[in-house]
Formats: structure tokens, C-alpha cells, sequence
């Protein structure tokens, strides 16, 4: 039956008032915290940290890495504009010529009811473009079948999907890691993580959980660390609020605003390149799950890289220490340009790893296959068997 839209709009008028009403609050929120926001960006380093002395660094969200005082509302300007796309593209090929840039991704099959056994695909694939004169490029995917020893389950009816999740997280990490390695001290090169260094999400599962999730990006930040590869993991919708917990920290009176985020509160004063200084992120919760030499070691900042909010960054502190942070930075925007408001890289490495439906039924095809071969007594429902059949 289809969605009676008459309905919709009936439902949504008889609304109005509560939507409107928490558009209005988070509005006001905002409008407090980016006046706090335009007197504490004149404070000097010094004077945030002077402030924040009788707070403990776990309790203070994050705290400056790079100097403060000279950008107003923490943005700092790009300062180069361009009048066309050929112009950027210029730019970007000055800048990122034989420079290396990676990025993994990964897809799954997960277990499905209609096979007796549970089993599950991962596959992550990666894509590395050399940013050459010839255009040359690798890509490639590795895969990974799960079964119920690895599922951890004892019939085809249990919830795994977050067992599968596990294993492509470790794939995706694994692989990064394998990079680095075999790249250890070239300064030419860069690897991008789709997605967060500091792993909040994973608050919301039992402990065995978040101490994979914990322990497999730790892993990722001492491997660029140890072999000197610098990592970018890039967060293109981000809800974080790490700025706006500073603030707090900074201005106790401030209200607590959850439905608003650190890219709302700074994107209004941005144009396409500009980001705020770099900070050290210290956000209560997930943290104190990391190992010391890392817990601290995470730093952040947002970049205006299309339209929309700006996007938030995260590097291991070390690219800063050692003053790489600028040229990296200048990576990132040179990938933006060439994706056209997304990392090229990134696109194209999600684009490698995608598991169709077609995908899905060959997988399911091979494995009656198999265990027709093996004599595995593997059941099939009648729903699938038909589909598997069909094509």
C-alpha cells in the first residue's frame, strides 16, 4: 500500500508546534554559544589552558594544540581562492603530484535465515592512487567467509551482524596497518579511515565490544606513529561537540545544547578551505577505555570542504609535533577538489568493495555448490533456493 500523502501532511501540521518549538530552543542555545564563542577565541593558548588548570584532561572535551588568539570564532583562514575548476585543479595537482593517498573500505553478506548455517562474507577493498603523470592507480579486495565458530552462535536464528561489523572494522584497520608497514618513513604518502579515532559508538555495546573497537583503532594510531605514516580519518557528517564542551568548561553557564554540534557552531564563519586551529581532543567516556599512549594522542579540527557543515578531521598528534600537519591538511584538500566535495579516494575505495545483490546470490550459488561437492548437509529455504535458481 502506498504512503497516503494527504495523511503525511495532516500529521505533520498537527506537529508543527513541537518541531517548531525545538528548532526555536536549539537556536537560542546556539546563539549563546557562538557569543561565547567570539570572546573566548581572543584568548591566547596560555589563557585556555591557565583556565582550564583545576579541571581534569579527561573532563575538559579538548584543549589547543596550535596557538589561538589571532583567528576570530577559531576559524582559520585558507586565504586561496580560485575563479574556476581548472584553477583548483592546478592547485591540487601542484600540491599532491607523486604523493600517495589510500584508503579502505568494506562491505559484508551477513548470516541469513534462509541457510541453515550461519556464515557470513566480509570483503574491504582499497584503492591507492599515485597522483602520477601516467594516472597509475592500484586497487584490489580481500574477503573473509565466517563461520559459526567465528559468528559465535549455535543456530542460523541469532543475532551476529554486529560479529560481521567486527570483522570488517578489523579488515579495514588490518589492511591501513599492512600499508604503513610497508611504507615506513616515505613522506609521500597518506592513508585515509573512513570514519571516527575516537570511537564513541562504541559506548553504547557491552564491554567485549567496545574493547575490539577500542583496541583495533589504538592499534591504528601507534602503527602511523611507529612508522611514520601519517593517517587522516575523515568524518564528513559529524555530530561531535568537543568545541562546544570546551566551552562549557571555559563558560560553566552555558546550557547543555545535544542536539547541537561543534560543525554547526563553526561553520557559519567558514569559507571552502578555511578550518580551525588544532585541538587536543579530551572528550569524557570512550577515551578512558585507550591505552595511556594513546587516550591523548588524538587531535581534531574542522575543514569547510563543500556546501554543507564543515567536515571534521582527526591525525594523531604526531603529524603536529613534527610539524607535518599543514602539507597533510593541504593533502586533504587536494583529494576534496578532486572528488568534487568528497575525497576521491575514499569514494572510489567504497565504490571497490560494494557487494551487490548479484554479488549476494553468486555467494549463495558457490557456497550449494560447495557443499553439494563436500557433502556438507547445508539447507537452503525454498525462497532462496528459487532465487539462487533464477539466475
Amino acid at each position: 500500500m502506498t504512503l497516503k500523502l494527504s495523511q503525511v501532511m495532516h500529521t505533520l501540521q498537527s506537529k508543527r508546534d513541537d518541531l517548531a518549538n525545538f528548532g526555536d530552543r536549539a537556536k537560542e542555545s546556539l546563539n549563546l554559544y557562538r557569543t561565547a564563542l567570539q570572546t573566548t577565541s581572543t584568548l591566547t593558548s596560555a589563557e585556555v589552558l591557565d583556565q582550564l588548570r583545576d579541571i581534569p584532561p579527561d573532563q575538559r572535551s579538548s584543549e589547543p594544540l596550535e596557538s589561538l588568539g589571532c583567528d576570530p570564532n577559531w576559524v582559520r583562514s585558507f586565504g586561496t581562492h580560485w575563479d574556476n575548476r581548472e584553477q583548483s585543479l592546478e592547485w591540487a595537482r601542484k600540491h599532491i603530484t607523486n604523493v600517495a593517498t589510500i584508503a579502505v573500505d568494506g562491505s559484508q553478506i551477513y548470516p541469513s535465515k534462509d541457510v541453515s548455517i550461519p556464515v557470513a562474507l566480509v570483503q574491504v577493498g582499497w584503492y591507492e592512487n599515485f597522483h602520477t603523470d601516467d594516472g597509475r592507480y592500484e586497487k584490489d579486495v580481500d574477503f573473509d567467509i565466517l563461520t559459526p565458530q567465528n559468528l559465535r552462535v549455535s543456530n542460523s536464528g541469532e543475532p551476529v551482524d554486529r560479529r560481521v561489523n567486527m570483522r570488517r572494522f578489523e579488515m579495514e584497520i588490518e589492511r591501513l596497518i599492512s600499508y604503513m608497514k610497508s611504507h615506513a618513513g616515505r613522506v609521500d604518502c597518506l592513508t585515509f579511515f573512513d570514519g571516527s579515532l575516537v570511537v564513541s559508538f562504541a559506548d553504547a555495546f557491552d564491554q567485549e565490544t567496545r574493547k575490539h573497537y577500542v583496541h583495533w583503532v589504538s592499534e591504528l594510531v601507534q602503527a602511523s606513529k611507529a612508522y611514520q605514516v601519517p593517517v587522516v580519518a575523515y568524518i564528513d557528517t559529524s555530530y561531535a561537540g568537543d568545541l562546544m564542551g570546551l566551552l562549557r568548561c571555559l563558560k560553566p553557564t552555558l546550557p547543555d545544547a545535544p542536539s547541537l554540534s561543534d560543525a554547526t557552531l563553526v561553520g557559519k564563519y567558514m569559507q571552502w578551505g578555511d578550518r580551525t586551529p588544532l585541538f587536543r581532543c579530551r572528550r569524557p567516556g570512550i577515551l578512558a577505555d585507550y591505552p595511556t599512549s594513546v587516550a591523548n594522542q588524538i587531535a581534531f579540527t574542522y575543514l569547510k570542504a563543500h556546501n554543507a557543515a564543515p567536515v571534521r578531521l582527526e591525525l594523531p598528534v604526531w603529524i603536529y609535533e613534527t610539524n607535518r600537519h599543514e602539507q597533510i591538511l593541504d593533502w586533504v584538500r587536494c583529494e576534496i577538489i578532486i572528488g568534487q566535495g568528497y575525497p576521491y579516494v575514499i569514494e572510489t575505495a567504497d565504490q571497490t568493495a560494494v557487494l551487490t545483490t548479484e554479488d549476494r546470490q553468486t555467494f549463495y550459488r558457490l557456497l550449494q555448490e560447495w557443499a553439494t561437492q563436500t557433502d556438507l548437509k547445508l539447507h537452503f529455504s525454498r525462497k532462496l533456493a528459487s532465487k539462487i535458481r533464477r539466475r
